[in-house]
This record gives C-alpha cells, sequence and structure tokens, in this order.
C-alpha cells in the first residue's frame, strides 16, 4: 500500500493538523501502520497533539543532515502503538528541500501502510516540500470565502506539482453559522468553487479539539471521530456514505 498523504490548506486556523492527526487515528484503529511528519518547521505542534514532545530529540531536519538515523527521528505514539510521528525543527533556518525530503519519506514509507505529512498553510516552500512526496492529497478548508479562496490556490498548486488524486475535506462545520454567513446556496456551491470531490464533513466540535490539545489523541475519543473513521475507510476506497452530512 504505502500511500502518501499531504494534508494542506491554503489559509491558516482551518483544523489542518487536527484532520491529519483524526485520520491518523482512524487509520490506526483500522489496523493499519501511520507514519505521521510534521512538516511546520519553526511552529511544530504534533508532538503536542500526541505527547510525545518530552521525548523529541531529533527531527526530520537531523535525519537528512546526518545528525542521526531515519528512524532515531521517528516517536512512538503514546497512546496507539502503530501511529508514529517524525517532528519539524523548530527552526526555520533548518527547512528542508523538496528533493531530500521525498528520498526520506521514500527511505522510509516501506514501513507503515500510510506516510501522512502535514504541511505547513499557504503556499511557500514548506508546502512544496511537504507535497513532493506525496501521491495524494487531502484540502482542508472551512466553508468561508477567506479559506475557500485558499483552497482553490492549494489544489491548482497540488495539481501543478502532478498530484492528481485529490479530495476535499470541509472542517469544523456549523450549518447554523454557515447560514448566519449567508455566502453561499449550500454546500454544493463550495464545493464546486474549490474544485476537488469532498470526501469528508467535520462538525464544529470543541470536545475534539481539546482532546487534540491535551496530547490524548486516540484516547477519550468524541462522537466527531465517527467522521474519521468515516474518512480513514474511503481514503482506503471503500464507498461508505459520510458520517455527518451538516
Amino acid at each position: 500500500m504505502n500511500s502518501v498523504i499531504v494534508v494542506a490548506s491554503g489559509k491558516g486556523g482551518t483544523g489542518k493538523s487536527t484532520v491529519a492527526v483524526g485520520l491518523s487515528v482512524a487509520l490506526v484503529q483500522q489496523n493499519r501502520r501511520v507514519l505521521l511528519i510534521d512538516c511546520d518547521c519553526g511552529m511544530r505542534g504534533l508532538d503536542l497533539m500526541l505527547d510525545v514532545e518530552s521525548e523529541i530529540l531529533f527531527d526530520c531536519s537531523d535525519a537528512v543532515s546526518g545528525n542521526c538515523k531515519p528512524q532515531e527521528a521517528v516517536y512512538r505514539s503514546r497512546n496507539l502503538e502503530n501511529l508514529c510521528l517524525m517532528a519539524a525543527p523548530f527552526d526555520t533556518d533548518n527547512e528542508i528541500s523538496p528533493s531530500v525530503f521525498a528520498q526520506l519519506v521514500d527511505e522510509l514509507k516501506s514501513g507503515y501502510d500510510y506516510v501522512i505529512i502535514d504541511s505547513p498553510a499557504g503556499l511557500g516552500s514548506g508546502f512544496i516540500c511537504a507535497a513532493t512526496p506525496a501521491d495524494t492529497g487531502l484540502v482542508v478548508t472551512n466553508a468561508e470565502p477567506a479559506s475557500l479562496r485558499g483552497a482553490v490556490k492549494v489544489r491548482r498548486k497540488l495539481s501543478e506539482l502532478g498530484i492528481k488524486n485529490l479530495r476535499l475535506v470541509i472542517n469544523r462545520f456549523d450549518r447554523g453559522h454557515f447560514e448566519q454567513l449567508g455566502c453561499y446556496r449550500d454546500l454544493d456551491e463550495v464545493i464546486d468553487i474549490s474544485g476537488v470531490q469532498l470526501i469528508a464533513l467535520v462538525p464544529q466540535d470543541n470536545r475534539l479539539s481539546a482532546i487534540m490539545q491535551n496530547g490524548l489523541s486516540g484516547l477519550n475519543w468524541c462522537p466527531a471521530a465517527n467522521v474519521f473513521s468515516c474518512l480513514a475507510r474511503r481514503v482506503e476506497g471503500e464507498k461508505v456514505p459520510l458520517a455527518f452530512k451538516g
């Protein structure tokens, strides 16, 4: 299988990292081995979500520079045995070139069913680096104009990079807020503007945010987790209906 998925968004604050972690947890719960790579240099946060912050000695920049062997920069989640993390460097000066990062992912992916890469928001060098090894792209957006504009730009750039398998995740959806904004007729218009086929609609759920920020990913799961379970099954090619339809 060895699928490499980049999770991207054009605008910060969409909850992209939550989607990356939620999908990773759901895949592991379906007996898949997952390596989650944080590519947000200088702003890493996945180590906090997986409660491995105190264990991080090496990051992906150490792995490519020869400071450690690649596997020495891989840390197992405390809550889920088959979920591993490679952290981003704290220092933005340690950004990795796309070709070198692709080589690193190629070396590591044989040990996992999925490599999920959490891209930094926007279309900068970090995004290019994160997307280069990927064969699938998940474009994360909120159902509002600024976020959707970013999603369109991300979709175009991923296509330019040769990633043909693209899917849309509309995150933090609240029907009342959506109708109050009044920017779109319905969700179909949001999907049409994005130009990407919808794979998941994730509800706004403050409990999910609390779980992630307290490093409890994989434990004390909340109702929104059903959406990620469905997302994981759809990523695997199962033809199942959306778990949440708004």
